[in-house]
């Protein structure tokens, strides 16, 4: 009667949490049970890809380890690292238990993630992204979006003379926002929406 009880509790929170969440704001590793270095590459761009969606908060379902050596679950505590950096990147804004295995995620504002990197980069001057080579590899339309998004970037910082640091800043907020994308089909209108996406922030 109780092993009953606990099966018709846990089908009522998966009941709950497909109404809430749905399939496109979840992310089980549980079933594909992947090792702590697929599970981390697979929770980065994830969170990453639903930040650009504006998913606003999302589930991931990572197992309690019941049959993990130990009785802990390498997945789940994989996950919590990966938050923990996501949110010093500014992809995330908190994340919480919500069962014994699984996550709610609250993903940040794109813009978070944008000037969490414009400080690393003060902090620790870095290269400009290699790809693409040049901006004229772009539509001409992706340009247009890229350029007001650093426009707006470099007043928010209070920069009153911006041209001069305008093509680098198109350059970081390009690799900042390309890396939250997969590849796959109609990726620069992906991208164009994730941009338009950051500066719906800045309004």
């Amino acid at each position: 009667m109780a092993e009953r009880r606990i099966r018709g509790l846990t089908g009522l929170q998966q009941a709950f949490d497909e109404v809430e969440f749905g399939a496109s704001r979840t992310l089980n590793l549980r079933t594909s049970l992947p090792t702590a270095s697929e599970a981390a590459r697979r929770v980065d761009a994830w969170l990453r890809q639903h930040q650009a969606q504006q998913s606003g908060s999302v589930l991931i379902i990572t197992g309690r380890g019941n049959n993990s050596e130990g009785g802990v679950s390498v997945v789940r505590e994989t996950s919590i690292r990966v938050f923990h950096e996501l949110r010093r990147k500014g992809v995330i804004i908190e994340f919480s238990e919500h069962t014994a295995g699984s996550f709610v995620v609250t993903l940040a504002p794109m813009s978070a993630m944008l000037e969490a990197g414009s400080r690393r980069r003060e902090q620790t001057p870095q290269a400009a992204p290699a790809s693409p080579p040049t901006l004229s590899a772009l539509d001409e339309d992706t340009r247009k979006l890229l350029r007001a998004l650093a426009e707006h970037s470099l007043d928010a910082l209070g920069m009153r003379d911006r041209e001069p640091f305008l093509e680098n800043e198109m350059l970081r907020l390009f690799g900042s926002i390309a890396a939250t994308l997969d590849d796959g089909p109609d990726r620069e209108r992906r991208l164009r929406a994730a941009i338009a996406a950051a500066m719906s922030d800045y309004d």
